[in-house]
């Protein structure tokens, strides 16, 4: 049986196996395998050494089940959310859920409507309107928001467990005066037949429950959005998201 001799010669033979292994990729490891005997061969132990290690590695990482963005207001979250949502429905996916939109009036801003992937609005929260939970200046429309979001999020999964992806922009303060909401996002977190693709705020002031849940989980790849890498982030959002409908259960 074939001994290390010292250790410039292990790591000689250390380097010239990650060299097979990146010429050839993690999956032809095995043919390479055979080429040598393991038991007289030193550049075949430690290619059985190194796969160990590659194969350990790769069990021990966690699996990413659902994406959220988040990032400082107006950096644009819910625009890289929309361009998702054009390239995943490339794929034949069905996509539900809501997004959230600003609206203006008179060149300013008066408030929120909530919009769902089904094609219906109502409003979010407006300035100085109606009577309900206050977020600053905006007053919320609780009832509106439950009356789409909630059955939007309670529509079951169509098709295969894996062709549904479910679109929850976002999870912030106006959102989470819903105790049904709070409810039915846990919920799809933890046993959802589709992944989630969201959005949450960043931490500021007061820690909000659902939102640092969200983000301390580790089935949840979370995505900082700038100014800087917003343009670019878009491909591998979608290849995250696409990736992690093969988690599902």
């Amino acid at each position: 049986m074939w001994l290390y001799q010292n250790s410039t010669e292990i790591n000689s033979y250390k380097y010239t196996a990650r060299v097979y292994r990146g010429c050839t990729g993690f999956l032809k490891q095995d043919s390479i395998l055979s080429s040598f005997s393991v038991f007289s061969d030193p550049l075949g132990a430690v290619l059985m050494e190194d796969r160990a290690v590659t194969m350990a590695t790769a069990s021990s990482a966690p699996c990413i089940r659902h994406v959220f963005l988040t990032g400082s207001p107006g950096v644009g979250k819910t625009t890289l959310i929309h361009k998702a949502i054009e390239q995943l429905q490339q794929s034949s996916l069905h996509l539900r859920g809501f997004y959230t939109e600003e609206v203006r009036a008179g060149g300013r801003r008066s408030g929120f409507d909530v919009i769902t992937l089904s094609g219906r609005r109502g409003p979010l929260a407006r300035v100085g309107q109606g009577r309900g939970p206050a977020v600053g200046q905006y007053t919320v429309d609780l009832a509106s928001f439950e009356s789409l979001a909630l059955q939007e999020l309670s529509t079951k999964d169509h098709g295969t467990s894996t062709s549904s992806i479910l679109i929850i922009d976002e999870i912030g303060k106006m959102e989470l005066f819903s105790q049904g909401f709070i409810q039915l996002v846990r919920r799809h977190l933890s046993q959802s037949t589709c992944p989630i693709l969201g959005t949450i705020p960043v931490p500021k002031g007061k820690p909000l429950g659902l939102v640092e849940e969200v983000r301390s989980r580790k089935d949840v790849k979370v995505f900082m959005v700038t100014k800087e890498n917003r343009n670019s982030l878009l491909p591998e959002i979608v290849q995250t998201v696409m990736e992690a409908r093969t988690h599902i259960a």
